[in-house]
């Protein structure tokens, strides 16, 4: 199974931070992507600067075909297309894919790193894993995303709601 979460905090051309992350997935289905499940929208306050304006995020999962670069260059022209411009690590962004988990392989290179070096420890990746995949593994720790959310702080816990909101694709 083939883990993204998707991002976003700031509106763009295309309007407000749901409508960045709608577009994407449209955007997704239309190069291909096939989209299996959908979490609802959770909400969490920007990291490390909570000057920030609130990050929204989903997980998603998805089939694809052909490897894991192919799928990371695939997102990249997603993300320029809605308008993400490369800036500061951790700033703001119009829309932020992350490739979390890929049919649980193992890779480290210049290129990609695989499963997300910091899934593990992220709210924002874990509690929408946990809501439309209960049974994945980390690829590396071997441990179901309810353990990892267990073992996050008390505060990583409570910062984070699920908004009683989908994704809309308007096709």
């Amino acid at each position: 199974m083939i883990h993204l979460n998707l991002g976003s905090n700031l509106i763009s051309k295309y309007g407000s931070r749901f409508d960045n992350i709608s577009i994407a997935i449209k955007l997704m289905v239309e190069s291909k992507i096939k989209i299996k499940k959908i979490s609802n929208f959770y909400e969490t306050p920007s990291y490390p600067n909570r000057n920030f304006p609130k990050f929204l995020n989903i997980g998603i999962t998805v089939n694809f075909n052909d490897d894991p670069l192919d799928l990371l260059k695939i997102l990249h022209l997603i993300e320029k297309k809605i308008g993400r411009k490369q800036g500061i690590k951790n700033d703001p962004r119009v829309i932020d894919i992350d490739i979390i988990d890929f049919n649980g392989k193992i890779k480290n290179s210049s290129d990609i790193r695989l499963p997300h070096p910091l899934s593990h420890a992220r709210n924002f990746v874990l509690y929408p894993i946990l809501e439309i995949d209960p049974k994945w593994s980390h690829p590396i720790f071997k441990k179901n995303a309810q353990f990892l959310i267990n073992n996050l702080s008390q505060k990583s816990r409570i910062e984070i709601t699920r908004l009683n909101k989908n994704v809309i694709i308007n096709t």
